[in-house]
């Protein structure tokens, strides 16, 4: 049989979220119940970034865990629904990977996570180097486990994409790996309202790397050779209803119109904010991102 070719490999964590949409701007602690809207659905950033690339019109690989539980047999279904290859999706013995996110009127959230065994897991390395030399790209979230595949991607000479999240301190030990391995590199600026020094810091590390943040309502910030441009978000007619799955739709963008459209930095940048804002627009959904026809038509503006 021949082997099968992806456009992405993506690595990472994937499980069903429950958002609960606070009607007040706080959670009232004095009273024993709360009354909100609780909707559950395919979330976390595998979810989110595998998706993303599917809705895109690409050959998707996921590499990961869920149960044998219910929510794990439901995430199976969509995933090959969607068309995404699940050669490297595991099974956790202790269950499908849960997240509880608070979210508030104004835009904030709390995300309450639960990995499960994502610590202490171990992936099939055989299984993944095939399907790592098979794939162009490897987009990597950062469970423990997943940092045992970085060198795989780099002895196939695998173009190297890892989301490092909601950084705090840019010396994180856990963080190390994946960003010493990086080829783009992503990080959200939510605990830092000016990413440059971040950046800087992570140049210490990997001279190389090109970095993108994204900021939110102020844009993103592209970094490259060692220099920052801030780029602002892009004016679009869109609400913003749940900011979930912004950061990885922002990078999943931004590397199909890079790495196989062809797009100047800047460019994908701002296509990636528009399709991290069309995110944005969704209320608990990973059914509904971007796809190309709309993210080409934004883009044109």
């Amino acid at each position: 049989m021949k082997p099968r070719y992806y456009d992405v490999a993506v690595i990472g964590n994937i499980g069903i979220d429950t958002n609960i949409y606070l009607p007040g701007a706080e959670i009232d602690f004095n009273v024993e119940a709360n009354f909100t809207q609780n909707i559950d659905y395919i979330g976390q950033a595998g979810g989110y970034a595998s998706r993303a690339y599917a809705r895109l019109v690409r050959r998707v690989t996921f590499l990961g865990y869920v149960g044998i539980d219910y929510q794990g047999q439901y995430i199976r279904k969509q995933l090959k629904k969607d068309g995404i290859d699940l050669g490297g999706l595991w099974t956790d013995p202790v269950g499908t990977s849960r997240s509880v996110n608070f979210m508030y009127p104004d835009g904030r959230r709390k995300n309450f996570y639960d990995g499960k065994s994502h610590m202490t897991l171990q992936p099939d390395l055989e299984l993944c180097q095939e399907l790592l030399k098979n794939s162009r790209l490897a987009h990597f979230n950062i469970p423990h486990w997943a940092r045992l595949l970085l060198p795989l991607a780099r002895q196939n000479k695998t173009i190297i994409a890892c989301d490092i999240q909601d950084v705090t301190d840019p010396r994180d030990p856990y963080r190390q790996d994946f960003i010493r391995h990086a080829d783009y590199l992503f990080f959200s600026s939510v605990n830092h309202p000016d990413p440059a020094a971040l950046m800087r810091e992570f140049w210490h590390i990997n001279p190389g790397c090109v970095i993108l943040s994204g900021m939110g309502a102020r844009g993103c910030a592209l970094g490259q050779k060692g220099k920052v441009e801030y780029l602002p978000a892009p004016n679009l007619p869109l609400p913003v209803i749940d900011t979930n799955g912004a950061g990885d739709s922002l990078a999943a963008g931004f590397l199909i119109s890079h790495i196989f459209d062809g797009h100047p930095l800047a460019e994908a940048a701002r296509r990636g904010q528009i399709a991290a804002r069309f995110t944005c627009a969704q209320k608990a959904s990973t059914d509904t991102l971007i796809n190309r026809t709309t993210l080409e038509q934004l883009a044109k503006g």
